[in-house]
């Protein structure tokens, strides 16, 4: 047999052997076996379309834009109480005195030991309002008194009554126009505490049924 007839027919033959070989491999190995390979291939990240990525940026902002620029919105010192204010005659707690908070104004606030700067005798009220700066109103916010109030007329204002407010408690405050949700004649006081991470001092306000001696 000549050369080239003999180099033609071994390759025929490989041809064969190959095809046969690719046959043999689809019958013991089907694409139905193959498929979970690829998918768990896809899922150890091999295959990657982003969507896991998204899910952890998700957690971040979660985990970091809940609290904001810090825990407290109110300011380090709450400054000098307002204008036409009475001190109080007798109260249960004086300037100085050592108090354990019960009010969960903020976090950290309940069971933190705080001393008393200052004691006052007024309608104090709590209120809801929209921020000035926008965003979620502001619900059912402890406390304002009734000097923080422009113009309110005669204490104590009824449940429902609406006053504009004068105090900076907090960014987005001053200026809302207030709905009053319910009011208090005790005793309201300013004090000085660190809870939280954060030492505040005249902090506006808590009312005397918030607060118990420290020890």
């Amino acid at each position: 047999m000549r050369a080239p007839a003999r180099l033609a027919l071994s390759a025929a033959g490989l041809l064969v052997a190959f095809g046969g070989a690719y046959g043999l491999a689809g019958v013991i190995v089907p694409d139905s076996a193959v498929e979970p390979w690829r998918a768990e291939s896809r899922h150890d990240g091999h295959e990657d379309d982003g969507t896991e990525g998204d899910a952890m940026n998700g957690d971040e902002q979660n985990a970091h834009g809940a609290d904001g620029a810090g825990a407290h919105d109110h300011p380090a010192d709450g400054g000098a109480p307002p204008e036409g204010i009475r001190p109080a005659a007798d109260p249960r707690y004086v300037v100085g005195a050592a108090v354990r908070l019960t009010a969960d104004h903020m976090p950290g606030m309940d069971g933190a030991e705080a001393t008393v700067s200052g004691a006052f005798e007024t309608t104090t009220y709590s209120v809801t309002y929209p921020l000035t700066t926008g965003g979620d109103p502001v619900i059912d916010h402890r406390w304002v008194v009734h000097e923080e109030l422009d113009d309110p007329g005669p204490a104590p204002l009824a449940p429902g009554a609406e006053a504009v407010l004068l105090a900076e408690h907090m960014p987005g405050m001053r200026g809302a126009t207030a709905t009053v949700v319910s009011a208090t004649r005790e005793t309201v006081y300013t004090v000085d505490l660190t809870t939280d991470g954060m030492t505040m001092t005249n902090h506006k306000w808590v009312v005397e049924s918030e607060m118990r001696p420290a020890g």
